[in-house]
């Protein structure tokens, strides 16, 4: 046998079967390779730097510990070299000719057993260099051990046939990998779009990275650091960095975990909200990395939607390099880091309202849509989100902002329930006819004022065990109170009833007399359940053909003048009395928000006018 056949191999069975699934399927996008080899690289810049601390002597101690990327557009050529701890011949075959070294067997074995698409061998010159025959049927590799008497050797391949191993030239300490591009990735050759790529993935790798002689990496993996080491400085400039943002943030939130899984995460708040301004939905801009390496720099799955606004990155050592956008939704993995740190983030914000309220109300009027939201979507962090809601309430002054807590504090001793009123503005709250219910009884009462309200309390129906319930509610009991002045008799509030419900017909469900009004004449209340006015207004506007019919129930004051006159001129003044139990009717709608058709309204209070003139 020659010495030319003696150097050349055959891969195993199982590293062909690699190949095709990695140069098929393992990687959605082709520009993956690069960053492999960049962690490849920085892989063996570690090892070496571990070596020079443990070792006396090592080859070429003057060398850089840096990543060189070279690109020829003209060749059709990209190259990556570093000067880490090389390989010697063995070295060489385990790592690039043979699978049972790295790992990889288990891993063949897993994807012939399951469609999961995930490893941990990247980084360790297994899967992610063989990410390199995506892009090229023509990959050599020359490298140079670190031991003093070690020999240059190359390495070759097409991923198809096998490879061959030559003894080289002198050369320097480390690996070269030099890829020959097909004609349909010569992009990859291009020096702008490598840089990109470098700057997507490859930013915050430990050593210096650099394309053509120009550094990349020029901003520091800041969340790895202990926190006593980063100034307020480093943290602006990091969120502007990352979040590509003019602004200094609002909040941020650093912080390490190694159970139960280990982590190391920086994330900001910023001070705008762009979805507020009208921008649209944000995509999330949660960075996930792996060791510093980028997996995804806007992951779906790795925080729940309603975080959507935060800016930042989180890295674990747990997760695979690799892990497909696809398999992320199933990874159990992400499913935890999803969960710890969600928790983290609402704790953390719990915090900051307490230790100062008037920074976490500027927040949390830009962004508390996004808390809302959380409280509907959330199931399983709905309680403690709701520990970070506020609204204005019955007692307090406009713009004051109550937590629900604060509000169970102050509660009436005997009080089961929250109340609350959603409407468009404290206005229209305070000038309808239900406040006035509890005020005279000292029940506050909590202003909603957006159209997720209607959401929010569809979804947290109670807090601290007690119900949440609105005040036009027609089914809402209250304990009776001393009422002042003349009132009609139950047998006469009785016969108005009766007589207002036949001449009103079915415009109205029912009529009764009120226990719970007084200064208004009368109220439109729904029944608990019932889809409110402004939620119907919303959907209306959405679809103009939308059409709800409502049940409206209607209270009488009996104790209200007009009410009592009313059913003292009910039969004497045949003429005008239906028209004014029609008005009462619908200034009730009207102030409730439920009256659809305001013509006939209008045309009765003239017709009203000249009744009084005659």
């Amino acid at each position: 046998m020659s010495e030319e056949e003696s150097n050349k191999h055959h891969f195993q069975a199982e590293v062909q079967q690699l190949l095709n699934i990695v140069i098929n399927s393992l990687y959605t996008d082709k520009e993956i390779f690069i960053r492999e080899l960049v962690s490849n690289a920085a892989d063996a810049l570690e090892k070496m730097r571990h070596t020079q601390l443990t070792k006396k002597s090592v080859l070429d101690p003057e060398l850089e510990l840096a990543i060189n990327i070279t690109t020829d557009e003209e060749k059709k050529i990209i190259t990556i070299i570093d000067h880490g701890i090389g390989m010697n011949r063995d070295e060489l075959t385990q790592n690039l000719g043979t699978i049972a070294h790295s790992g990889s067997k288990k891993f063949i074995n897993s994807l012939s057993e399951s469609d999961q698409k995930e490893t941990s061998l990247i980084g360790q010159f297994g899967v992610g260099f063989y990410s390199a025959f995506m892009v090229s049927d023509n990959v050599k590799v020359f490298t140079r051990s670190w031991e003093k008497d070690s020999q240059c050797l190359s390495w070759a391949s097409d991923g198809k046939s096998g490879y061959e191993i030559q003894e080289e030239g002198d050369r320097k300490r480390g690996t070269s990998i030099v890829i020959s591009l097909t004609d349909d990735h010569e992009e990859f050759s291009k020096e702008d779009r490598v840089k990109d790529i470098l700057q997507s993935y490859s930013s915050f790798v430990p050593f210096p990275v650099l394309l053509n002689g120009e550094r990349i990496n020029t901003v520091e993996a800041i969340w790895m650091k202990p926190k006593s080491e980063i100034t307020d400085e480093d943290y602006t400039e990091f969120y502007k960095f990352t979040a590509k943002a003019f602004d200094d943030p609002h909040y941020r939130m650093h912080f390490s975990a190694d159970a139960p899984l280990m982590i190391n995460s920086l994330v900001f708040v910023p001070k705008e909200n762009p979805e507020k301004l009208g921008f649209g939905q944000v995509d999330p801009a949660v960075a996930l990395y792996c060791n510093k390496v980028l997996i995804d720099g806007a992951p779906k799955g790795l925080l729940p939607d309603w975080l959507r606004f935060l800016k930042g990155v989180i890295d674990s050592e747990d997760l695979p390099l690799n892990i497909s956008r696809e398999s992320m939704q199933d990874s159990a993995l992400i499913k935890k880091l999803n969960r710890l740190i969600t928790k983290r983030f609402i704790k953390f914000l719990e915090r900051e309202s307490t230790a100062d309220n008037e920074k976490y109300e500027t927040f949390y009027n830009q962004f508390r849509n996004f808390i809302k939201e959380g409280v509907i979507t959330d199931a399983d962090h709905r309680d403690s989100l709701a520990n970070l809601l506020r609204f204005e309430t019955s007692i307090e002054e406009p713009d004051n902002l109550s937590s629900l807590d604060q509000y169970v504090t102050r509660m009436k001793e005997g009080q089961d329930k929250i109340y609350f009123q959603i409407a468009q503005d404290r206005n229209s709250i305070e000038s309808a006819p239900y406040l006035e219910a509890f005020k005279v009884r000292g029940l506050e009462v909590l202003f909603l004022y957006e159209a997720i309200d209607e959401y929010l309390v569809g979804q947290l129906t109670s807090f601290s065990e007690k119900e949440l319930v609105s005040i036009n509610r027609a089914d809402l009991e209250l304990d009776d109170i001393e009422t002042k002045g003349d009132s009609l008799d139950e047998k006469s509030a009785s016969e108005l009833c009766e007589w207002l419900k036949e001449t009103l017909g079915e415009r109205i469900a029912e009529v009764r007399a009120s226990k719970r009004l007084v200064d208004s004449p009368a109220a439109a209340l729904t029944p608990g359940g019932s889809m409110s006015p402004q939620m119907k207004q919303m959907m209306q506007q959405m679809n103009p053909d939308f059409s709800q019919s409502q049940s409206v129930e209607i209270e009488i004051n009996p104790r209200h003048e007009l009410i009592r006159k009313l059913q003292e001129v009910r039969q004497s003044r045949s003429d005008l009395a239906p028209m004014i139990a029609e008005q009462i009717v619908d200034n009730a709608l009207l102030s409730a928000g439920l009256l659809d058709e305001s013509k006939n309204m209008v045309n009765r209070v003239y017709d009203i006018m000249l009744k009084s003139l005659d």
